[in-house]
């Protein structure tokens, strides 16, 4: 899996606003210097964020970002559909070789591999909290580590039914 530029951003800006303390907010300017990018680049980040409802923000001289709701209630899967330039649209329209399509759109064995690959990350995504992300690298690593071992052993992303996975 490749994260773009976008996501990356777009998440780390997400995190500051994260460790905030409630009625806090941060202005484009600080957001943007705190990233070390141009304040264009924060800006559309979090117009499309404000879009979403991720974020929300407040204009005036004491106006500036904040999210919209807590981060433990923000799943990384949340913030990557907004963000994405979607992966799986984009491969098999991107590797079409001289002709305009692809050559293997009809019958592919690399489509079923990267859509698995895809449910995987995203069945990932979908436990992980923006709060998480607050702690030190190491409690989210160990975090990860126990997302691992559940979807190694099958869970689901609905933790309802089993689901066969090869290690």
């Amino acid at each position: 899996m490749k994260v773009s530029a976008q996501e990356e951003y777009g998440l780390r800006c997400l995190l500051q606003l994260a460790r905030l303390s409630p009625g806090e907010s941060l202005t484009l300017g600080q957001i943007a210097e705190g990233e070390g990018i141009s304040q264009a680049n924060a800006g559309k980040l979090m117009w499309l964020l404000n879009k979403a409802g991720l974020v929300a923000s407040t204009r005036g001289t004491k106006g500036g970002y904040a999210l919209a709701r807590p981060a433990e209630e923000i799943h990384l899967s949340d913030i990557i559909k907004v963000l994405d330039e979607d992966m799986l649209e984009g491969h098999c329209k991107s590797y079409t070789g001289l002709q305009e399509i692809c050559v293997h759109t009809g019958d592919c064995g690399i489509r079923p591999v990267l859509i698995s690959l895809h449910e995987i990350v995203q069945s990932a995504l979908e436990r992980i909290t923006l709060a998480q992300l607050t702690d030190t690298e190491s409690n989210v690593d160990q975090a990860l580590y126990q997302i691992h071992g559940a979807m190694s052993r099958g869970v689901t992303r609905d933790n309802a039914s089993p689901k066969h996975v090869r290690s």
